[in-house]
């Protein structure tokens, strides 16, 4: 039997009602490993979950590129997202998916990260999210696009990225 994310959301819905600050989450991601290796670091994506993926840097910019790398961590945490949103909200509509794949892909000029040219920015230029999918062949067509319209509304890491927060770095010697 499928989950239903109706009956899993039904009760959060009605404590968010009554106390809007238990809607309120906190993700976490911490960093490791050799702090003398310029070029490889591990990250937690989760608190405790024991999970470590190993990161490298892009060759593009010196580095082995023998891991995935921070923008391609971006990347799948795009995918992810826009993911689960899909799966979530056609379970919502009652849509049967048969087949569902989300690639995400980000373009850089990276001589904004190498300081080589101050008027070329740090940081993506474009990015471009390509969910693929397939659902039950009745599946009406109205049914199809409300679906479209709802996944993308309500990923939280595509709406991040499209409007970002404020970002503040603290730096803590010792």
């Amino acid at each position: 039997m499928t989950p239903s994310v109706h009956a899993a959301q039904q009760p959060l819905k009605a404590q968010y009602r009554d106390a809007p600050g238990a809607a309120w989450v906190v993700d976490h991601a911490r960093t490791g490993g050799d702090a003398a290796d310029p070029f490889h670091a591990v990250v937690e994506p989760m608190d405790g979950c024991g999970v470590r993926v190993p990161v490298g840097v892009h060759a593009a910019v010196g580095g082995p590129h023998d891991a995935p790398t921070p923008g391609d961590l971006l990347c799948a945490a795009l995918a992810a997202c826009q993911d689960s949103a899909v799966r979530m909200v056609a379970n919502l509509l009652g849509i049967e998916l048969l087949a569902l794949e989300v690639r995400v892909t980000a373009s850089v000029d990276v001589r904004g990260t190498m300081a080589m040219d101050r008027t070329v920015p740090v940081g993506f230029q474009a990015m471009t999210c390509d969910v693929r999918f397939q659902a039950k062949e009745d599946t009406p067509p109205e049914l199809l696009q409300k679906l479209q319209v709802a996944a993308e509304r309500c990923c939280v890491v595509q709406q991040t990225l499209k409007g970002p927060p404020t970002v503040r770095t603290t730096f803590t010697h010792g």
